[in-house]
């Protein structure tokens, strides 16, 4: 009981009653206010320093490149409500759809998609394979997938080994990790999800803070229903991600990660994982080049303005190619 106390005091991760609040406050804005604001912000965009790169990701985002009308039956931006679960699909959709008239149509798909819906909708997450263009990424569930942090450790201070926490149950390659790594000396594993009579009870672990997880030259981001969580944030640390390649991605675009430029690639059994991790303990340069290009990639998403464009500009094309 008190470890959980404790660790929901310094886990290191976004207050979700913060989230709430300002969630919740944002309402008793008028709509007008927002879509007032609308045509300079797009307007904005073109003047920028940075158009061709906001396009470019705008674009990453939708991929729709021609007209694809949605039917009548597909429900209206002023049809969306609070739902009693996943309440953060609604309040991060809605910082970008209350810019826009609410008569206009779309499909929202909440939750961890990992295929391609048959109407064009928007969505968290979407599988690394072709013609995805049904599939619109915006930034949601953001609370608790995009946390960036400050490591003040450096990589030769740290552990020259892994740490892996993260729910198992369910997850078969999460088990198949735990079944090869549990209790070895080349990775600290622990399970976080809540005990399962079908998962070993040795596996069960306390979790960890990121705090705790930076003590560690490696860190595995492990992908469970759709990416894994904590990629955003190891990759903002002074630690190394290592995981295999991924096939599915966000609003992080996992897509352009580079293998072992971004991150430690390893093969989708993990067999090579101590081979991988022997290398880079001995050519430390090349992990600290890892970690630096690492820290440019994440840069990009730390400009919060900018960030709002290129949502406001994915949520404008995807109206319009599917409004007409």
């Amino acid at each position: 009981m008190l470890h959980t106390l404790q660790y929901k005091l310094h886990s290191g991760k976004n207050s979700k009653l913060l989230y709430y609040l300002n969630g919740y406050s944002s309402l008793l804005v008028p709509s007008f206010v927002w879509q007032w604001q609308r045509d300079k912000l797009l307007q904005e965009i073109e003047l920028s320093d940075d158009k061709d790169y906001i396009h470019s990701r705008i674009n990453y985002y939708c991929k729709l490149n021609h007209p694809t009308l949605l039917p009548p039956s597909s429900p209206r931006i002023k049809d969306a409500h609070i739902p009693k679960k996943q309440k953060v699909y609604y309040f991060d959709s809605r910082e970008v759809t209350r810019y826009f008239p609410s008569h206009l149509r779309w499909e929202l798909l909440p939750g961890d998609i990992v295929h391609v819906p048959k109407l064009p909708s928007i969505v968290k997450s979407r599988p690394l394979t072709d013609n995805i263009a049904n599939s619109t990424l915006l930034k949601m569930d953001k609370v608790r997938h995009f946390i960036f942090i400050k490591d003040d450790i450096s990589w030769e201070d740290k552990r020259p080994t892994a740490i892996f926490r993260g729910k198992v149950a369910g997850k078969q390659s999460r088990i198949d990790f735990m079944h090869r790594y549990f209790g070895s000396d080349i990775c600290d594993c622990g399970d976080v999800s809540r005990s399962s009579s079908q998962l070993p009870q040795e596996w069960h672990t306390p979790k960890k803070t990121i705090s705790e997880h930076l003590a560690y030259r490696y860190i595995m981001a492990l992908e469970g229903n759709d990416v894994a969580s904590n990629l955003k944030w190891v990759m903002s640390s002074n630690s190394i991600a290592v995981m295999p390649r991924p096939t599915c991605e966000t609003w992080f675009m996992e897509g352009t990660l580079i293998p072992d430029y971004h991150y430690i690639e390893i093969s989708d059994d993990f067999s090579d994982l101590a081979e991988k991790l022997t290398y880079y303990n001995r050519h430390t340069d090349k992990a600290q080049t890892i970690i630096s290009h690492a820290h440019d990639y994440v840069a990009q998403f730390r400009d919060n303005h900018r960030e709002r464009l290129i949502a406001l500009g994915t949520m404008n094309k995807y109206l319009q190619m599917v409004n007409g």
